[in-house]
C-alpha cells in the first residue's frame, strides 16, 4: 500500500545538499562528505552547493543544531537525520540560528564537527526477568556496540555472541542468614571491619567522624548499653560493609550477611515513616553495600529513597544552613555531598538519571563552608563533590542530544584540568607513612578514587569521538574487501581524533595507576566502584587494540593489567568475573582480528607467487612477519585462576590451535558457537550468595 503523506513542515530535510545530490534531485544527509557519495566512492568530490538568497531561511524557519530545518507554523519540530553505519563519519556543518527581520540574509556560521552517538539505550533483563533500562552513556550500552563491531569484521565469536547479553548480572538474597554469630567478636575485630569500611569508602562517602564511628561500636560490644535502634543499625551497616570489603573467610562472611541483614530489617521497621540524618546514612550505606553484593537495581532504588529524605530534610540548600548549629552544619554538608557523589556515580554507570540533578547549588562556596580542609577524608570529599558536579554536565551536555559536539567536549575537559590543576597536595602524593599502616591504605585508595573518578569522567567525555575515529580506521583497515570503500574516501576529524586519544589516554592512565596500587598490595577484596571503572577502561583499550594492525606494547600491557585486577577482584564478586570474562573473550577477537589482518595482508603480497616446497611443517600462510609481534601475549591475558574449570581450555582455544582451526575450516568460525554457548557458568572461585544470572 501507498506511503501516506508526510506534512511538507515535518519532513526531514537538510539545510545544505552537495553539488551530487542537488543536481540529481536526489535527497542529500547534509553532511560533507554525505552519505550517498560516501558510499559510492566520491567523497573527495562532495561540497556543499551554493545556494541563492531566496532559498536561505528566514525568520519563519530556523536551522536546527543538527542541520535540519523547522518552520515556526510547524506543530511538530522536525527531528534529526537517521544516523549511518558506524563507519561512515558525521560532520556537521550546521548555521546558527537566524533571526531578525524577514529580508536579511545571514550567511551560515559553521560549528564545531559533531558526532551522532552510535551507543543507544537498551533493556536489559533483571534477576525476576523484568525489563530495566540502561542508558547510552552506560559501558553496557558501549559494550554492546563493540559486540556489533567484532561481529561485523571478524564474524560470531565467544565475545560478540554471548547467550546471555540481554541478561543483566544480578545475585539473589542469601536465605541462610544465620541467627546469630557463632563467635563473638572483640574489640580488634570490630576495628579491623571499620578500617575496611573507612578504606573502602574513601573519597565517596563520609558521613560518620572516626569519634562518631568509635561511639558506634562501642554500643555493639556492651550489649546492656541502650542504643539507639537508628544507631545501632548504622554500626552494623559499617560492620557488614568492612566484612564484604575484606578477603573471604568464613567468619567475614557469616559476619557480613549477620550484620547487614539486622541494618536491613531496622531500615524497613518504622525508619521509613521519618526523614532523618541516620535514615540518610543508612540507605546510603545500604546502597553502597548493594554495589558491592552485585545487586545495582536495588542500590540504584535505596539511593533514591536517601536523595528524597535529603531533599526533605533541605540538604541541598545551602541559604537554609544558617538556621542549624555550626556543628550540625558539617554533618549535613558531609552526608549530602556524599549522596551526591555516589548518586552520580551510579547514575553515570548504569546511563540513568541522577536523583540529585538539578539540585546541586550554583553557589561555588557552599561546600568549601562546611567541611575541615585540614582533614585528608574533608579533602577527598570534597575533591569528589567537585569533579561530580563536573561529571553531571557532562551527562546533561553530551549525551542528551543526538550527537556530540567537540567544542562542548573541549570546554568540559577544560573545566576537568583546571579541577586537577586545584588539587591539593595530599590528594596527589602518597602518604608519609608505611603502607601497612590502616591510616596509609585508607589515604592511598582515597586518592586512587579520586583519580578514577577523573579519568572515567574523561573517558565518558570523549568516548563518543573515540566510536566515530575507530569506526573511521577500522573501514579503512578492511577497506580491501569492501568493493566501495578506498583509501582516500575516509577521513578522520583532526578535533575528533584528538578527543579520541584522550579517552584512550585517560583509559590507560587509569589502570596503570590501579596496577600501582594492586602491586603494592592495598587493594581491598571487594571495590564495588573500581571493577566498574576498571571495566569501562578496559572496553576503550580492547576497542583501540581491536582498530590497530599491530599492536601497540603500552596498551596490550594495561589491557593485561585490568584483565588481571578483574581477576583478583573476582575471587569475592561474581560481578568483577564476569567483567574479567568479557575483556578475556574480547582480547581473544583482537588475536583473531590480527591474525586475519595478517593473513589478507600476505596474501596480497603474494598474488603472483607462492612457496611450493619447505622442509618446515608450518604452511606459509602461517608464518609471521618480523616487526608484529606474535598474538599470543592478547590470548594470554585470559586470567588464569579467574575463569579457570574443567572445560575452559575447549572455550578458549590458544593461538596455535585458532591457527589449525582456521587453515581447515576458513570461515567457520561460527560453527564453534553451539560448543561453548550451551555450558553453564560454572566458574567455582565465584560461586557467592545464592544463584549467579550471567550479565550481558
Amino acid at each position: 500500500m501507498p506511503r501516506p503523506k508526510v506534512h511538507p513542515a515535518n519532513r526531514l530535510r537538510a539545510y545544505k545538499a552537495c553539488l551530487a545530490c542537488r543536481a540529481t534531485k536526489k535527497r542529500c544527509s547534509g553532511t560533507f562528505p554525505c552519505f550517498k557519495c560516501v558510499r559510492l566512492g566520491r567523497a573527495e568530490t562532495c561540497v556543499p552547493s551554493p545556494r541563492s538568497a531566496a532559498q536561505r531561511p528566514t525568520d519563519s524557519t530556523h536551522c536546527l543544531e543538527n542541520g535540519s530545518v523547522v518552520s515556526d507554523s510547524a506543530s511538530q519540530p522536525t527531528t534529526t537525520l537517521s544516523a549511518n553505519p558506524l563507519a561512515h563519519r558525521a560532520v556537521h556543518d550546521s548555521p546558527s540560528r537566524i533571526s531578525g527581520p524577514s529580508h536579511s540574509t545571514v550567511e551560515p556560521r559553521p560549528v564545531s564537527p559533531e558526532t551522532l552517538h552510535r551507543t543507544h539505550p537498551r533493556m536489559l533483563r533483571n534477576l525476576r526477568g523484568e525489563r530495566v533500562y540502561v542508558g547510552k552513556a552506560a559501558s553496557l550500552s558501549f559494550l554492546q556496540l563493540v559486540r556489533d563491531t567484532v561481529s561485523q569484521y571478524i564474524g560470531p565469536s565467544q565475545f560478540s555472541h554471548n547467550g546471555k547479553s540481554e541478561d543483566m548480572l544480578e545475585t539473589e538474597t542469601p536465605r541462610d542468614i544465620p541467627p546469630a554469630l557463632d563467635d563473638t567478636l572483640d574489640s580488634y575485630q570490630l576495628l579491623a571491619y571499620y578500617q575496611a569500611y573507612s578504606s573502602a569508602t574513601s573519597g565517596f562517602i563520609y558521613v560518620l567522624s572516626d569519634a562518631e564511628a568509635m561511639d558506634l561500636l562501642d554500643g555493639l560490644l556492651e550489649p546492656n548499653t541502650r542504643q539507639d535502634k537508628t544507631k545501632t543499625a548504622l554500626a552494623d551497616i559499617m560492620i557488614a560493609i568492612g566484612a564484604q570489603s575484606t578477603k573471604r573467610t568464613p567468619s567475614t562472611e557469616q559476619a557480613e550477611c549477620f550484620f547487614f541483614s539486622r541494618a536491613q530489617r531496622s531500615a524497613f521497621e518504622g525508619m521509613l515513616e521519618n526523614p532523618s540524618l541516620e535514615l540518610i546514612r543508612l540507605f546510603l550505606l545500604m546502597s553502597f553495600y548493594m554495589l558491592g553484593a552485585c545487586r545495582r537495581n536495588t542500590a540504584f532504588m535505596y539511593l533514591g529513597v536517601a536523595v528524597r529524605a535529603a531533599v526533605a530534610l533541605g540538604l541541598h540548600l545551602t541559604e537554609l544552613a544558617d538556621a542549624v548549629p555550626s556543628p550540625e552544619q558539617h554533618q549535613r554538608a558531609r552526608v549530602w555531598m556524599s549522596v551526591y557523589i555516589l548518586d552520580l556515580l551510579v547514575s553515570s554507570i548504569l546511563g540513568r538519571p541522577a536523583a540529585t540533578a538539578a539540585l546541586r547549588s550554583d553557589t561555588e562556596h557552599d561546600s568549601i563552608r562546611y567541611t575541615q580542609p585540614e582533614s585528608h577524608m574533608a579533602m577527598s570529599l570534597l575533591a569528589s563533590y567537585k569533579v561530580s558536579g563536573v561529571l553531571e554536565e557532562v551527562i546533561a551536555r553530551m549525551y542528551s542530544k543526538e550527537g556530540a559536539s567537540a567544542d562542548v567536549a573541549e570546554s568540559l575537559l577544560a573545566k576537568l584540568k583546571q579541577w586537577s590543576n586545584g588539587l591539593p597536595g595530599p590528594l596527589v602524593e602518597p602518604p608519609n607513612l608505611d603502607f601497612d599502616e590502616p591510616a596509609a591504605r585508607r589515604h592511598i585508595i582515597g586518592n586512587l578514587h579520586i583519580a578514577c573518578t577523573y579519568h572515567f569522567a574523561v573517558i565518558i567525555v570523549t568516548r563518543p569521538f573515540l566510536i566515530s575515529v575507530l569506526g573511521v580506521r577500522l573501514a579503512r583497515l578492511h577497506g580491501g574487501s569492501v568493493d566501495w570503500v578506498s583509501g582516500d574516501s575516509l577521513h578522520e576529524e583532526p578535533a575528533h581524533s584528538n578527543l579520541a586519544t584522550a579517552c584512550t589516554d585517560s583509559a590507560l592512565y587509569m589502570i596503570q595507576t590501579c596496577s600501582e596500587v594492586h602491586r603494592s598490595g592495598l587493594l581491598l577484596g571487594n571495590m564495588c566502584i573500581l571493577k566498574a571503572f576498571v571495566f569501562a577502561a578496559g572496553l576503550v583499550l580492547g576497542f583501540s587494540m581491536f582498530s590497530r594492525r599491530e599492536a601497540d606494547p603500552p596498551l596490550d600491557q594495561a589491557y593485561h593489567e585490568a584483565l588481571e585486577i578483574l581477576r583478583v577482584l573476582s575471587e569475592q564478586s561474581a560481578q568483577a568475573a564476569h567483567y574479567s570474562e568479557i575483556l578475556s573473550y574480547l582480547g581473544n577477537a583482537v588475536a583473531e582480528q590480527r591474525q586475519q589482518l595478517m593473513h589478507h595482508s600476505q596474501q596480497n603480497k603474494s598474488r603472483y607467487v607462492s612457496k611450493l616446497f619447505s622442509l618446515d611443517d608450518r604452511r606459509p600462510s602461517t608464518e609471521i612477519p618480523g616487526g608484529l609481534d606474535p598474538p599470543t601475549d592478547i590470548s594470554a591475558m585470559a586470567p588464569d585462576g579467574g575463569m579457570s574449570d574443567s572445560w575452559g581450555d575447549l572455550q578458549r582455544p590458544t593461538f596455535l590451535d585458532s591457527l589449525d582451526l582456521g587453515a581447515a575450516f576458513t570461515g567457520l568460525d561460527g560453527m564453534q558457537l553451539p560448543v561453548w554457548d550451551s555450558f553453564p557458568f560454572l566458574g567455582e572461585p565465584f560461586q557467592l550468595q545464592g544463584r549467579v544470572n550471567e550479565a550481558g
